[in-house]
């Protein structure tokens, strides 16, 4: 229930900042968007889990600022200050963190695989998310640079998340407490 919920508070998320930027409300989709991480967040109850959304959030916005420099996209809504992504797309980095330890955690000793997954799953969310008219992309060099990107960004998260939880498990084991 637990994996189930991740993914489909996940998705309502991804949905709500796409298309709320998308459709010229980028700030009510980024608010939902921040709502799910926040309710993850609520319902970890773990300081590790916070890290690892901040961590992410700060990864992507420089990979996605060298992707904007790079000329491979482009976003009208939500762009604060050129040439860093809008603020939405910087919470879809924070969503995306918050499956790193639930529904994508079978990914975290499986580094070539998140890899693998990264190059083809990060191009076809960009790619959704030109379609539904929320990013320009320009084809086939920007989705391979994406996929690059996102080749290095998913093992290095699942690394970064892998020991952030053993490091809180140390922790709580040195405590006496349980580790949940």
């Amino acid at each position: 229930m637990h994996i189930l919920r991740n993914i489909v508070l996940f998705q309502l998320g991804w949905f709500a900042c796409i298309l709320g930027a998308a459709y010229g409300f980028p700030l009510l989709g980024t608010s939902l968007a921040l709502a799910v991480v926040a309710i993850h967040l609520h319902f970890t109850r773990q300081m590790q889990e916070a890290y690892l959304v901040l961590i992410a959030g700060v990864l992507g916005l420089v990979v996605d600022t060298i992707l904007i420099t790079g000329g491979w996209m482009m976003f009208r809504a939500g762009v604060v200050l050129d040439p860093f992504p809008p603020y939405w797309m910087v919470t879809l980095w924070l969503l995306f963190a918050t499956t790193l330890n639930h529904s994508l955690a079978w990914l975290k000793p499986r580094r070539l695989m998140a890899a693998f997954l990264g190059f083809i799953g990060g191009p076809l969310a960009y790619y959704a998310g030109a379609k539904l008219g929320a990013v320009e992309i320009s084809f086939p060099e920007s989705l391979l640079a994406i996929g690059a990107a996102w080749a290095i960004a998913m093992p290095l998260l699942a690394s970064i998340a892998a020991r952030l939880q053993r490091r809180a498990s140390n922790y709580n084991r040195i405590r006496g407490t349980q580790y949940v």
